[in-house]
């Protein structure tokens, strides 16, 4: 399962977001990904709690949003989104297309609480990155 390993690669980029933020706790984690990247979403979100687990994402909540498949056709020059299974261009048909997105998996946001600088540890603030 490399949805683990994405999981373990991704709280050492939200542990250094958290570290450069001088944050308490990560709330949520909204994560964008396409279908041909090769990434499980349930599994990622299955694997996640062990990743997270006794970090300072402990408690966080994941959310995944799915993005589409796009092309741009070579011949018309028109973005269509379209199926995984048939990368061809929904207004002339041509089959000679270029994927313009639907194969990444971005980190779109993380919510983080931190302690405010002056004030007591038992005020937080919640800031969004």
């Amino acid at each position: 399962m490399h949805e683990l390993s994405i999981c373990q690669q991704l709280m050492i980029q939200l542990n250094d977001i958290a570290l450069q933020n001088n944050a308490t706790t990560i709330e949520s984690i909204t994560l964008k990904i396409g279908p041909l990247s090769g990434v499980e979403a349930c599994l990622l979100k299955q694997a996640f709690p062990f990743a997270a687990a006794e970090t300072i994402a402990e408690n966080a909540e994941l959310i995944i949003e799915e993005l589409p498949v796009v092309v741009q056709c070579d011949q018309c020059g028109t973005k269509t989104s379209t199926t995984t299974s048939k990368l061809i261009c929904k207004q002339c048909g041509d089959y000679h297309t270029q994927l313009i997105s639907g194969d990444e998996m971005l980190l779109a946001s993380v919510e983080l609480i931190r302690a405010k600088p002056s004030a007591k540890l038992s005020s937080m603030e919640v800031n969004h990155v």
